[in-house]
Formats: C-alpha cells, structure tokens, sequence
C-alpha cells in the first residue's frame, strides 16, 4: 500500500496501539490532520521537542521546522508528497520548544479510510544529532587529512588499487616526481622503477609482499618524469575492508638521496682512514723490520768484502764468498723496498724532465719485458718537471711494466702517457694542493677484482706464483710515492685491465743538485788517516764498521752508546765521529747536536737506514747498509 495506513483495526486494537506509541521514548511518533494540525502526542515527541501534549496538540506542525523551511514551504511541500506517493522520508534541522535545533529522520505516512479518503497523517521522528554530529566530526577530518596530505611536500603520498593503478597524487609526490595529478592519476605505479627494476619484477613483487605481510618497506632507485633517477625510501601499507579483503594501498616514497651521498662519502672516508691506519701499523711494523734487517746485512756484506781480501785466490772459495754475496746482496734489495714502503728510505729529490726519463728508459723497458709486450708512449708536447728521485721513478717504472706485462700472459700492449693536473682544495685525491704530472701505466691484461685491487699495495702481497714476485714491488711504488709527497692510484675491473697512476709534484723552482751529486761522487775516496770515533749500539755493526774503517787505514776507537761516546770525547780528542740514528736513551741526531754544541769543528757522520730524520740539519747521511767504498767517500766528504 506503499505505507499509507488504513483505518482497518477494532476498538481493542487501536487501544493496544495507542499504549504501545505512547511507551516509545526513541522515537516521536504523533498524528496530524489533512492539514497538519498536531492531534495526538506521545512520550518520545516530548522528550525530543520539549513539548507537553496540551502545549501542542491543536498547532500546525510546521512549528517544528525552522525559519528558513517554514519560508521555503517544506511543511506542505512534505504532506503533499506523502499524500501523493504514499510516503515522505528526510533529513534535517528541526526546532524544540526552547528554540535549539537538532537533526531529525523523519517519515511521514498518509492516512486513509476504507474508501481511500485521506483523513490525515502519521509522523515519526527519530534525533539523529549525535550521528550528525559524528559525521561531521568525520567529515571535518577527513577534510584536514586531505588537506594534511596535499600539504606536504617532503613525502610523495599517494593510494593504489589493488592491481597498482595510481588513484590519489599529493603535492609532494609532484614535486619528487615531477608528474602532475592529471598526468599520473590512471597509471601504473610501476613507471617510477627503473627498466631494471621492471624486468625483475620489482613492482609486483612489493604489492605481494605488502599484500602478504601487510607492509613492506624498501630503499632502491627510482625514476622522474624527466628521466633522472633518485634514491628512495619507499613504505607500502596494504589496506583492507572489515573483512579483510585488499582494498588498495598507501604508497609513502621519501627522495634520499642526498642522505645516500652523504653515507657514501662517510663510508669513504671511514675506509680511507681504516686502509691508511692499516698501511700505517704495516708500515711501521715492516721499517722496524727492514731497519733490523739492514744492520744485519750490513754486518754480513762488510765481513765478506773484509774476508775477501785476505782470503787465498782459490776459485772455489772466491765463488762460494761472491755467492753469499749476492744473496746477501738480495737481501739488502728486499730491505730497501720494504723501508721504501714504510717511507723510510733515503731519497734525494730533484727536478727531473720526465718525458726525458721515459725515452731514455725505453730501450731497457723493451729488452727487459721482451717481445710479448709492445710499449706505446702518449705525452703532451711539453711537461713541467717534477721534484722527484729520479733512480727511484727509474725503478718504479720498471716495477710496474712487468707487473704489466705479467698481466698479459698472452700479450698486449703497455701505454705509458703523463698529464698535469691541477689539485684543489675541494678534490678528494689524497693529495695536498697544487700542480702534479700524473703518470700512467695501462695495461690489456686480466685486470683485478675488488679484494685483489683493495690488498695490491699491501707488503708480501702477490698474485704470482711462488717464486715469481717478492710482493714488495707495488708496495714500494707506493711508499715511494707518499714519501715524495705524490700518491699511487691503482685502477682496475676483472678482465678489463688495470692503469697504475704515479702522482708526482712538479717542481717549483729548477736546482742544480744533480751537478752537485755528480761533483761530489767524483771527489777522491783518498784522505789522510784519521782519528775516528764509531757509535753503534749494535755490536755486530760496530765491530763490522770499525773493522772496515781500520781496513782504510784509519784509527778507530768504538762506543756502544751515545753516553758512551760523549765520554770518550771529553777524554781524547777525534777527527771524526760516525754515529747510527736509532739508539736506546740517546739517538744519533741528539748526539749530533750535543757534539755540534761543544765540539763544533768535529764532522758528524750519521749512518741509518731511515729516512725520517726529524728536523732539518746540516749533516751527512750514511745510507745503511753501506760498502766500504761507500764509507771511504762519505768520510771523503767531510774533508772538504
């Protein structure tokens, strides 16, 4: 009947009825005439509006609705619907009898007699204040999430459908990815990953994982409207309905990147500092070996050149001395790349023409690599020249063509080119600033793997086989390098080759130290015999110098201490004192300016293995370990 009501029931009915509306306090239920006069009243319409039953029966109903309604005809408008279509239903503003307003249900039926005939109309109302109320809340703050996201520009925010197709684009998402809401909203969010990434099936595997677990959470690079890639954080969070079935996702992606960089350059420098705190604890461990190790060879190569003088000429017996020779020879070899390592050994820096230096090296390369290796030279047409020891370079060159060669068992092609680069402040090269020559070795051989290329330069290190290579050669170029203030890049990918890099200062002003050396090596050896005072606290050492000093025609008289020597000093008088540097309580350099203190015109020689002297004096060095003849010239020297 399309809810009209007709009047159908008995007396005991309608008394029923009307007991049972009357109880209801939820809902105002009352009835009205064809006009909409109010003619009955029950419990819940008082408690809703405020009125008693004989405040308003008898009044128009329209008292209930607001100004504006009653102005805009909704009261009459409302029964002639419900008379028409057999019912009205709506929400809105009601008024109590106080004037307050609340948020009401309302449905209204007409009502009809037997015949049809409307004779008036039931109304029920229902406060929904409350729930208006809760939705509005609900509204407002959905409002100011919206508003929330589409606010924040450090985070792209934005929701999938269960298959990944974007449905909501906030101003941060814009701004990171470069895509408007128009342009994006519709597509894949597999766009933003890179081809890579793609062919992996990266994307679909983070909905399933999100889908499965419920989030998942990611770092990985990323890709911009215009192309370019950025590093991201990215969340998913799977969303689901009350009965657990996937709605979408929320997708939060945060650029980065700069962050990426800056661990990366933290993670470098942590590295740089660990490698050259572990070359350094190396470095110091193996001069202290090499140092030990000179005084010994030193003691042997001088008691067999002493010995091979007053030994028979017996073949048999010269060959034995010469072969202990040699291998203590080797030895001393070995020590000078182990103390080149430690950046102890000696050097005599000047400034050298390096283009010069490499073709006048060329023929030696070519005889000393053999055919398998063809050498190609690349320079520019003029260089600057670099403060260098040119021997040393010499014999690092060399070092690292055959470990070029070595590196192509089947041959190829060595390049040797220079360059000069300029070194800022701001470039991490492990270089001070200023202008360098950078000198490079390429190869075309086998190249080396991250853990190969990481442990090159470290002592005893060797992919040669035994017998092959001492491990020595890489790590004395680079020791070499450091002490030159220069620096050894090596560069390298398995099966790709490997470039080493010398790094070279270039010389500031030109010196004419190498006509220097020349004149000083051509001095005579022969002097005057002298009254001699050797200091070594190694007795092997001081037995073996005195020993060759004697040899010379010298007279010498020993102290095994500094103290020692001093005291022989205060007690005879010396044409010369040869003192070591690393002594126990008193080092040779302090003995040095103890004895320039009080016996200024007696020459000092210091004999050492190191080359870090600390403090700039004139003085002799010795370098250890040291040949009669070498002797002979050093004191030769102070004669001058």
């Amino acid at each position: 009947m399309g809810g009209m009501i007709q009047r159908t029931t008995n007396i005991g009915d309608e008394d029923r009825y009307r007991t049972l509306v009357q109880a209801v306090t939820d809902y105002a239920i009352y009835m009205l005439d064809p006009s909409g006069i109010v003619n009955s009243w029950n419990a819940g319409a008082e408690r809703f509006k405020g009125y008693f039953s004989g405040e308003i029966i008898g009044q128009h109903f329209s008292l209930f609705y607001t100004a504006e309604d009653r102005e805009s005809g909704l009261p009459a408008q409302a029964l002639e619907i419900a008379a028409r279509e057999g019912k009205f239903e709506s929400e809105g503003w009601r008024v109590r009898r106080d004037g307050t307003r609340f948020w009401a249900h309302v449905v209204i039926d007409p009502i009809r007699d037997p015949s049809g005939q409307l004779t008036g109309f039931a109304k029920v109302t229902r406060d929904l204040t409350e729930r208006k109320k809760a939705e509005e809340e609900l509204r407002k703050s959905q409002e100011q999430f919206q508003r929330l996201i589409q606010g924040v520009t450090d985070y792209a925010i934005y929701m999938l459908d269960p298959e990944g197709i974007i449905t909501s684009w906030n101003s941060g998402a814009e701004r990171i990815k470069g895509y408007s809401a128009d342009e994006i909203i519709g597509k894949h969010f597999s766009q933003f990953y890179t081809p890579e990434d793609r062919e992996r099936g990266s994307p679909q595997r983070a909905l399933e994982t999100a889908a499965r677990d419920g989030r998942v959470e990611r770092e990985g690079w990323r890709v911009r409207k215009d192309g370019t890639r950025f590093w991201s954080h990215v969340v998913i969070d799977a969303i689901r309905d009350e009965d657990g079935k996937i709605l979408g996702f929320a997708k939060i992606t945060r650029d980065i990147t700069e962050r990426k960089k800056a661990q990366e350059s933290l993670d470098q420098a942590r590295e740089a500092l660990f490698h050259s705190q572990k070359m350094d604890a190396i470095g110091k461990l193996t001069g202290g070996v090499a140092h030990d190790f000179n005084n010994l060879l030193m003691a042997v190569l001088g008691s067999l050149a002493l010995l091979r003088k007053r030994l028979p000429a017996d073949p048999q017996l010269l060959r034995l001395l010469d072969n202990a020779v040699l291998g203590a020879q080797r030895g001393a070899s070995l020590t000078q790349r182990m103390l080149a390592f430690a950046r102890r050994q000696q050097l005599d820096p000047k400034p050298v023409e390096i283009i010069g230096l490499i073709q006048g090296m060329k023929e030696l390369l070519e005889r000393s690599l053999g055919s398998r290796a063809i050498i190609e030279t690349k320079f520019p047409l003029s260089l600057n020249q670099v403060m260098v020891d040119e021997s040393q370079i010499e014999l690092a060159l060399l070092n690292l063509c055959v470990n070029a060669r070595d590196a192509m068992p089947d041959g190829g092609t060595i390049l040797i080119s220079a360059r000069e680069e300029s070194i800022g402040q701001s470039q991490d090269a492990g270089l001070a600033p200023g202008q360098y020559v950078c000198l490079s070795i390429t190869d075309t051989g086998e190249g080396m793997d991250e853990e190969t290329l990481a442990r090159a330069t470290e002592p005893f290190f060797t992919t040669k086989g035994v017998g092959k290579g001492t491990g020595l050669g890489l790590s004395m170029v680079h020791g070499m390098m450091e002490q030159m203030g220069g620096r050894l890049l090596l560069r390298s990918r398995k099966g790709a080759g490997t470039t080493a890099e010398m790094w070279l200062p270039v010389a500031a002003t030109t010196s004419d130290l190498a006509r220097e050396q020349d004149v000083l090596s051509q001095q005579t050896t022969e002097v005057a015999p002298l009254r001699i005072l050797a200091v070594d606290d190694d007795a092997l050492v001081l037995l073996n110098t005195a020993a060759m000093l004697e040899d010379l025609g010298h007279t010498v008289a020993e102290a095994h201490s500094a103290m020692a020597a001093l005291r022989l000093l205060e007690e005879q008088s010396f044409d010369l004192v040869i003192t070591d540097h690393a002594m126990p309580k008193m080092t040779g350099l302090q003995l040095f300016d103890a004895i320039k203190d009080k016996w200024p015109n007696v020459p000092v020689i210091i004999a050492t293995g190191y080359a870090e002297l600390p403090g700039a004096r004139e003085m002799k060095i010795l370098s250890k370990p040291f040949t009669e003849h070498e002797l002979a010239s050093a004191i030769a020297s102070t004669a001058v």
